[in-house]
């Protein structure tokens, strides 16, 4: 299952893991991206608290956690070529896996079809 927040983050969900990363919609309009600032294995995150920062040639946005959870994993090829962003924003351009702490958060974030209308609206 895959989940889209307000803030242009998905997150696919296994079990009680979450894979985190943004989506077609942020990286394009953000453009080339250039540098991603993680977060740190292990940090507590709470649903919307800024887990990250994202750099383009044009602009800088911060990455809202999608979800309460704490960072099992970040992606260092992501870190090493922040361009996969862009290329494959839904696969190996994705951020960090947590564990979800609170599933039930998942309920406010919006499905994929949701998701599609709202990005055409933004």
């Amino acid at each position: 299952m895959i989940k889209f927040s307000d803030e242009h983050v998905w997150v696919r969900v296994e079990g009680d893991s979450g894979t985190v990363g943004i989506t077609v919609h942020a990286q394009d309009t953000l453009g080339d991206i250039v540098f991603v600032d993680l977060p740190a294995v292990g940090r507590v995150l709470a649903a919307g608290e800024v887990a990250g920062v994202v750099e383009s040639v044009k602009a800088a946005a911060d990455v809202h956690a999608p979800t309460s959870g704490t960072v099992t994993e970040v992606n260092e090829t992501l870190r090493a070529d922040p361009a996969l962003a862009n290329s494959e924003p839904l696969a190996s351009g994705w951020f960090y896996k947590l564990r979800l702490s609170r599933p039930e958060e998942l309920g406010a974030l919006m499905d994929e079809a949701a998701y599609a209308k709202f990005s055409a609206e933004a």
